[in-house]
């Protein structure tokens, strides 16, 4: 019923900029707080931003002043601007929205997830 999808990854040069974009479609009544996490080799899945319905945001302190993120009601999209790339920033990133339904039920959904890669 509810695809989420997420785009924009590759691989970036140190200081680079990349923009992630994820995208919700299906029997979508509403979407209520929206998030990006990351997961790199043989850690934890962690949270980098995140956005409520009304706009305010959350950053990780690893990315706060680098990362920015928003969304677009009107499309069911979140995005995540990352500017002065780091090794360290090297993840597969997912995508995690809560969802009303149009039936009223509401769950969590995560997108499959899209590689960054920052190295020269």
């Amino acid at each position: 019923q509810v695809q989420v999808v997420e785009s924009g990854g590759g691989l970036v040069q140190p200081g680079g900029s990349l923009r992630l974009s994820c995208v919700a479609s299906g029997s979508i009544f509403r979407i209520n707080d929206m998030g990006w996490y990351r997961q790199a080799p043989g850690k934890e899945r962690e949270l980098v931003a995140s956005i409520t319905s009304g706009g305010s945001t959350n950053y990780a302190d690893s990315v706060k002043g680098r990362f920015t993120i928003s969304r677009d009601n009107a499309k069911n999209t979140v995005y995540l601007q990352m500017n002065s790339l780091k090794p360290e920033d090297t993840a597969v990133y997912f995508c995690k929205t809560y969802i009303i339904l149009r039936t009223s039920l509401g769950s969590l959904y995560w997108g499959r997830g899209t590689q960054v890669t920052v190295s020269s």
